[in-house]
């Protein structure tokens, strides 16, 4: 289990992040999201071990991370720019990090290699973005680590490797109960592979929910009425946005599903629909309600 308690780390007197708290249990895949320098990377690099926090306490098994080598061969960190050593090509880092991790598996870096295209032979700095994203995959992969650590993990990699390395994320979660934090900014994509949610706003958790319970407290609805949308219902439900189309009028809610349907029948609607809601809506939204201008949020 991953845990952070408490904790804060500065830089210049300048708070990254402040009284973060955190739980990602085991055999879990958990999306970090928040806008642009809200700290996630911060929170990130101590979880890696990176910085020692300021305050508060970072484990991983009960665990402290920072310093601690016996831990760091249980956990694999792909930063938003991977790190591979100047001149290696893929085979001299597999052959380096076969050193480091013990469950490494030559076997399952041969395999990966081959079915991705990797030429191992080549020196990872002549490739492309997608293709170093790739590389660092398959190493981590092979190191077969317990504990994965992503910041932005697929960004310049076509939707066909995309989905292929979810694939295989997905499968290591399943046979081997990995355990994935993931930070990024494609929202779609954190859906998709994510089972929870911790959203993290100027260097504080503004929440930490699985996927499914954020969606139940938060709804899109649409309805249209003969005479106008009646006062009492407006009054009785927690409207987070409103959108007039024609005579429709589309509705973020936030409250219990089974409550907000029962207000809306009561006023005897003509129309009445509830939309799926995606996460980058409900990010949108949450933002939103905490005062932050939506224009500056950076969705891909």
């Amino acid at each position: 289990m991953i845990k952070v308690e408490n904790a804060s780390k500065s830089f210049a007197g300048s708070m990254a992040i402040e009284d973060i708290c955190l739980s990602i249990h085991k055999g879990s895949i958990y999306g970090l999201i928040g806008s642009n320098g809200a700290g996630k990377t911060t929170l990130i690099k101590l979880l890696a071990g990176i910085y020692l926090q300021d305050q508060g306490v970072v484990t991983i098994d009960g665990e402290t991370v920072f310093e601690n080598t016996g831990l760091k061969e249980r956990f694999f960190y792909i930063p938003d720019q991977p790190y591979f050593f100047s001149q290696y090509t893929a085979k001299q880092m597999a052959h380096f990090y076969k050193s480091v991790y013990r469950a490494w598996s030559d076997e399952r870096f041969r395999l990966l290699a081959q079915s991705f295209g990797l030429d191992v032979n080549k020196k990872l700095h002549s490739f492309s973005k997608g293709w170093q994203r790739q590389a660092a995959f398959i190493l981590a992969l092979s190191a077969k680590p317990e504990f994965l650590i992503l910041d932005e993990p697929m960004d310049g990699m076509d939707p066909v490797v995309r989905k292929r390395v979810k694939n295989i994320l997905i499968q290591d979660v399943a046979e081997r109960e990995m355990t994935i934090l993931m930070s990024s900014h494609n929202l779609r994509e954190v859906e998709d592979i994510c089972d929870h949610i911790g959203m993290i706003h100027q260097g504080r958790m503004i929440f930490e929910k699985d996927l499914d319970e954020l969606k139940e407290d938060i709804h899109k609805i649409q309805v249209a009425y003969n005479e106008g949308v009646p006062e009492q219902l407006l009054d009785n439900l927690n409207i987070l946005h409103t959108e007039k189309r024609g005579s429709v009028h589309l509705y973020i809610v936030r409250g219990e599903e089974a409550e907000v349907v029962k207000n809306i029948r009561r006023s005897n609607p003509i129309i009445f629909d509830m939309l799926p809601l995606t996460l980058e809506e409900i990010f949108i939204y949450e933002m939103g309600d905490i005062g932050y201008a939506i224009e500056n949020i950076v969705v891909k």
